[in-house]
């Protein structure tokens, strides 16, 4: 999930994250103290949640500090991925994901957009398997990378690798586009989650995906309708991109909503 850089809109109220059922959480407070001379003592939670992947039979621990904003936290969306993820190939996900022509030997290339813990990116380069780039806000990366190093094993046991890069939305032809692209290759999958909520990121959102979702690329987006000007992205989106539903989740507890995955493939023109 990204956000302004270093900023952090006022949503919590309305996110309300739940675990699932099958999500292990540890809570544990560690206190920092500065060395400036008017000495601040900072609080900082930070929850461990354990993921059990039954493909695999691995498990993932993802580290949240959830006093740091939205970045920092699970959300709903990518939950959805994971479970997807974590299931056969006759899942709309992984048959989608499955039947991509690769002009590549494997393994597979994904490039996940505001991976925030990467939960969603993590569990792809371990269950596909794939090689994942993790990308968000450079204030977000230090604990993105914390989970990715935490889970490397799990990630490898199949053959999927995983890496942390650096990328603002927005203008398709600045230095973390290119660079991102050029380093890797390109990719083969864009993967997403609830990154749709903040109406000032529509463009440089969509922006990026014209960069990246090109050809045969395909985007996986996971995303759960909060409001109703999210119609405004999937409208402007439509400009560009052929967008089909492949899965909806039931509604959440104490919603109307449940996660709706999408596609995204590029127009012909």
């Amino acid at each position: 999930m990204t956000t302004l850089d270093g900023e952090e809109p006022d949503l919590l109220s309305i996110f309300q994250p739940r675990p699932s059922e099958e999500e292990e959480i540890t809570t544990t407070t560690t206190t920092t103290t500065t060395n400036n001379p008017t000495t601040t003592t900072i609080e900082q939670t930070t929850d461990q949640t354990h993921h059990h992947l039954r493909s695999t039979n691995t498990t993932l621990t993802i580290r949240q500090i959830t006093s740091r904003g939205l970045s920092f936290q699970l959300w709903p969306a990518a939950s959805t991925l994971l479970s997807l993820l974590d299931q056969p190939n006759t899942t709309p996900v992984r048959h989608l994901i499955s039947s991509l022509p690769l002009p590549h030997p494997p393994p597979l290339r994904l490039l996940e957009l505001g991976s925030g813990t990467g939960l969603a990116g993590i569990s792809a380069a371990a269950t596909l398997p794939a090689s994942v780039t993790l990308t968000d806000l450079p204030h977000v990366l230090p604990n993105l990378t914390h989970n990715a190093d935490a889970n490397i094993s799990a990630v490898r046991s199949l053959g999927g690798d995983v890496r942390v890069r650096p990328l603002r939305w927005g203008n398709g032809d600045d230095d973390d586009h290119r660079s991102v692209s050029e380093e890797f290759g390109g990719f083969d999958v864009v993967m997403a989650s609830d990154v749709v909520y903040y109406d000032s990121l529509f463009e440089p959102l969509l922006e990026t995906l014209r960069f990246f979702v090109v050809g045969e690329v395909v985007l996986v987006m996971a995303h759960l309708r909060r409001w109703k000007k999210d119609s405004v992205f999937f409208g402007k989106a439509r400009r560009f991109f052929d967008v089909k539903v492949i899965h909806s989740d039931p509604p959440l507890p104490g919603s109307r909503k449940g996660v709706t995955v999408y596609s995204f493939k590029q127009r012909r023109k």
